[in-house]
């Protein structure tokens, strides 16, 4: 009898973690290793979220919170959804957690049955996919290509639709392909859902304020999709606040209450002074991000434009937060410096052994045609891989 369950036994490790992890282990033997492989801004978080942070420190905000949130917290981010997405959600619809993969879980343990379907358009990002089999779900993928932009069809849409399906999850802007879907795709894949009134949407749009589209739109603005649609956004990505672990979810309040009611039992309320500072964080005009998100595109155009330079690489052009989703297939089944190339995997582990650049394989985002390269690191080391990477290839 094995010590451990069967649950972990089954269960796949984080890929972007671990080739993390591998990159930092290489750095600690002296490799001189350059890592496109974590999606976490290399920013600073701003000033005045630390003062928040440092005032709530001094202001004893010291003991457990509410399970689902300070009230402050969940009007501000009610206040948010309003100023940002035009979504109208009241406080019980608010359930604060720690970051929004807490969000995820929550929602998956509390909304799916054994045997139920969810459609996963792939790519998408990693940890989807194994928190949805965590909790007795079907994660059911849609195949889209860098063709279509990584974007899935209505037809594709409903095609995969069954009497078992429950929920669709998806991230617009997406991580991994940096996809936005625009208002019209999303009314077009509404229309479809319009005919299946039992499924629910989560629609993780952590990545809003990182998008070079000029346009964002919440697909719970579309018509007759408001109460089926669970909206997770968080702090992490747009303020720079990785580490302070605050996400948070906008629900119908059956989902919500059910979330608080899990979270009760598994970490109660999220850390308070990072709710506290968090307060100030959504609060604020995203006009302070401005500078970050110019940085970011600065760092697209390069990245594409260094892409496109090497022979076999097949991109899109992201719209939306900071990674490039290679098409990296015209490799496979060649030999390169002795090395047979398979799969993305074998890419991903090439481009690690040979240019010192650690990327994550598309195969843990439903893909296995791309690598994903995060480019939120500087213009400088961006260069510098990408000359690694073309002289590895050449």
């Amino acid at each position: 009898m094995s010590i451990l369950s069967d649950r972990i036994n089954n269960l796949s490790t984080s890929q972007t973690l671990a080739m993390a992890a591998l990159a930092r282990e290489l750095k600690a033997q002296g490799k001189d290793i350059i890592s496109l492989s974590l999606g976490e801004p290399d920013f600073n978080t701003p000033d005045f979220i630390k003062e928040a942070a440092k005032k709530a420190i001094d202001d004893n905000y010291s003991t457990y919170t509410p399970v689902d949130g300070y009230v402050e917290l969940k009007e501000a981010i009610c206040r948010k959804f309003k100023r940002d997405n035009n979504l109208d959600y009241k406080s019980g619809n608010i359930v604060v957690s720690t970051g929004a993969k807490q969000s995820l879980y929550n929602v998956a343990q509390v909304m799916l049955n054994e045997g139920d379907e969810v459609i996963l358009p792939a790519p998408y990002w990693v940890s989807y996919f194994e928190i949805i089999k965590l909790s007795g779900g079907v994660p059911v993928e849609v195949p889209t290509s860098v063709e279509s932009d990584f974007k899935i069809t209505p037809e594709q849409l409903e095609k995969a639709i069954t009497p078992k399906t429950k929920m669709m999850w998806f991230s617009s802007p997406c991580n991994p392909s940096g996809s936005v879907y625009n208002r019209e795709e999303l009314e077009a894949i509404g229309k479809v859902l319009e005919k299946y009134p039992n499924i629910y949407i989560v629609s993780d749009e952590i990545y809003e304020h990182i998008n070079f589209s000029g346009t964002f739109c919440s697909i719970a603005t579309i018509p007759g999709l408001f109460d089926r649609t669970i909206t997770v956004n968080g702090v992490a990505k747009a303020f720079a606040m990785t580490g302070w672990r605050i996400g948070y979810i906008g629900a119908p309040e059956i989902i919500a209450k059910a979330c608080t009611k899990m979270q009760g039992q598994v970490t109660s309320g999220a850390n308070s002074i990072a709710q506290r500072a968090t307060i100030t964080a959504v609060d604020a005009d995203p006009s302070v991000l401005n500078d970050m998100v110019s940085a970011f595109k600065n760092r697209r155009d390069l990245v594409v434009a260094l892409a496109k330079e090497i022979p076999g690489f097949k991109i899109n052009v992201p719209e939306g937060a900071f990674y490039l989703f290679p098409d990296v297939s015209a490799y496979f089944g060649q030999t390169l410096r002795g090395k047979t190339i398979n799969n993305a995997d074998d890419f991903s582990m090439y481009l690690l052994s040979e240019a010192n650049v650690a990327t994550v394989t598309g195969d843990a985002f439903g893909n296995p045609n791309c690598i994903r390269l995060s480019y939120a690191t500087s213009e400088a080391l961006l260069t510098e891989a990408f000359k690694r990477i073309a002289a590895a290839l050449a």
